[in-house]
């Protein structure tokens, strides 16, 4: 009797193995657990932008400065924000982000090292910052203006794998792209290429297609005005914007310095240009046209639309 019931209990633990294995074999795939994603597990890292210096992060930095406006606003959109401690005076997105009257061109290294970063995010242009946190054995990552828009997104993969964040960054950078390849291609296309004047302030600064933001032009097969003036931020002429008359203007002065497009038409001949007159002067959003972080959708749209308004 005592064989016979061990015989059963074998049989039985056998057939529990084999409802358990079938039912793995066969249960959805949605309901298998994913593997939990841990991001100190990618640390030690070594990134680096452009030809700046390599820097390497021996684990997940937790207190992070960002003294780059559009730094802060992609740290924010890779999931880094609970990681920033204090931001510079400029990044005013989102409105959430812990501004201080810090500056990326003007602050020391001991009014940045008072917050105990573990990661500082500057401009390139601040040189001798980076060399006083470095001095105090602090990371900082120097990051250049975007060229175009592959570098801008080189930049935010970069801010993703420094902070634990490589595939949200991989993500958005994917996200971004699909969203700005569909609205280019479903903006209407004119049978001649229109000409362009974007405005960088009421002085006549404007940017030229060797820009991050002429890049973004580009992409529509837009014609830039200020091309023959050569570099990529010239100062213009008014009389070069009026004997131009380009088919559209986009102002990206209209926080800084209240430009809008009915002041545009006050300036003296202003009025009679094709694009006011047809009514093809489009008002940016400063910050939106000046970044090249994850916002610059925001501005292909814009663009996107103000070409389809033009044609219809």
């Amino acid at each position: 009797m005592t064989g016979f019931r061990r015989l059963a209990a074998l049989l039985f633990a056998a057939l529990a193995l084999l409802i358990g294995a079938t039912a793995c074999a066969t249960r959805p795939e949605s309901a298998i657990p994913a593997p939990v994603d841990d991001p100190a597990s990618a640390f030690p890292v070594r990134v680096q932008l452009g030809d700046q210096e390599p820097v390497t992060l021996t684990q997940q930095p937790k207190r992070i400065v960002s003294l780059s406006p559009t730094a802060t606003e992609t740290l924010y959109a890779v999931g880094a924000g609970e990681q920033v401690v204090a931001v510079d005076s400029y990044s005013n997105f989102p409105e959430h982000a812990p501004r201080t009257e810090l500056s990326g061109l003007q602050a020391d290294a001991a009014a940045v090292g008072a917050h105990d970063p573990d990661l500082v995010v500057v401009p390139d242009s601040a040189t001798e910052l980076a060399e006083g946190l470095r001095a105090i054995d602090v990371p900082v990552l120097l990051t250049p203006a975007a060229a175009d828009l592959k570098s801008a997104y080189r930049q935010i993969e970069v801010l993703g794998q420094a902070t634990g964040h490589r595939e949200q960054a991989r993500d958005l950078v994917s996200t971004m792209r699909e969203e700005i390849r569909r609205i280019v291609a479903d903006t209407p296309k004119p049978p001649e290429p229109l000409t362009y004047y974007h405005e960088v302030s009421p002085d006549f600064y404007t940017a030229t297609s060797e820009s991050f933001v002429g890049d973004v032009y580009s992409r529509f097969g837009l014609r830039n005005i200020a091309d023959p003036a050569g570099g990529p931020f010239p100062q213009l002429s008014e009389e070069h914007v009026l004997q131009a008359n380009p088919d559209l203007i986009f102002l990206a002065d209209t926080e800084c310095c209240q430009v809008t497009a009915a002041s545009v038409a006050q300036r003296p001949g202003w009025a009679t240009m094709d694009a006011v007159r047809a009514g093809n002067v489009v008002e940016l959003d400063d910050d939106v046209a000046g970044r090249w972080g994850p916002r610059v959708v925001e501005l292909v749209r814009a663009i996107g639309d103000g070409i389809a308004k033009a044609q219809g």
